[in-house]
């Protein structure tokens, strides 16, 4: 083989499978009769934030949960989502949320230590951004990175 191999450790979130979740969680909303009259409502807020409002902090909690299981049922991992403290707005209850992506300085450290320390010799680790790119000579030292990431 002429030159090395190598592969990117990314992390990112599929928009349009979040957007079904929250269009699915503002349809069950609409539906449900303990939303009825809460004034329960979910938008956007941003490109990666949602934000959860409510008459009561028991019912915008309950429709962060019904969101949460819609993100399940779609495949998508509730570590990406990071939610607020419930705050009171007026007569309104308001929990905001948003979605991570990338793999932040701290994260990307500790996986390349784990690669380093626990994985084959010769494989190289850089971190690029909000990604990792691995690298080595033998594609078979990059499947055992695999395996252990």
């Amino acid at each position: 083989m002429a030159g090395d191999s190598s592969f990117d450790i990314v992390s990112k979130v599929d928009r349009q499978e979040v957007d079904n979740a929250l269009n699915q969680t503002q349809r069950e909303i609409s539906q449900r009769f303990d939303f009825k009259h809460t004034g329960a409502q979910i938008d956007w807020q941003g490109e990666l934030g949602v934000e959860i409002s409510a008459n009561a902090e028991e019912r915008a909690l309950a429709v962060l949960d019904v969101f949460k299981q819609k993100l399940v049922k779609r495949g998508i991992s509730l570590k990406t989502l990071e939610t607020g403290e419930p705050r009171s707005s007026g007569k309104e209850v308001k929990v905001s949320a948003s979605l991570n992506q990338g793999i932040n300085q701290e994260q990307a450290k500790q996986i390349g230590k784990l690669i380093r320390d626990d994985g084959p010799k010769g494989v190289k680790v850089q971190v690029q951004g909000d990604e990792l790119r691995v690298t080595s000579k033998k594609r078979d030292d990059l499947q055992d990175v695999i395996a252990l990431v």
